[in-house]
């Protein structure tokens, strides 16, 4: 368990180590992961990260998050690629349908929604 910001540097500086020289060393890649895991733990509960404050910025940090390209997002919400191209680019407003989808696929908030379209 990391307590404090100092800890949190030295857990920093430790795994740099253990992933420059771990190689196929089976322990220190279960102590990098669980250093790792500590360190999304103390994250979690002391960093604030923004959140975004547009629909779009929304969108953009759950593809980010969840590691999709525009035409990932597209095939999700049942839609061609080109729309939520459109979408993103601000040229085409979000419809019902889409708006749903984001929710429903994305897990956005869909008070955020309703007051962002």
């Amino acid at each position: 368990m990391i307590n404090n910001e100092k800890e949190y540097r030295q857990a920093f500086e430790k795994i740099d180590i253990l992933l420059a020289d771990m190689g196929d060393n089976l322990e220190k890649q279960k102590e990098a992961r669980s250093l790792a895991e500590k360190i999304q733990d103390y994250e979690k509960a002391h960093i604030s990260f923004p959140v975004p404050t547009t629909l779009l910025g929304m969108i953009e940090l759950k593809m980010y998050e969840m590691k999709l390209k525009r035409k990932d997002l597209a095939a999700m919400l049942g839609v061609e690629a080109s729309r939520v191209s459109e979408i993103m680019n601000g040229k085409r407003k979000i419809s019902v349908e889409v708006a749903k989808g984001l929710h429903e696929k994305l897990g956005i908030d869909g008070n955020f929604i309703l007051e962002k379209i």
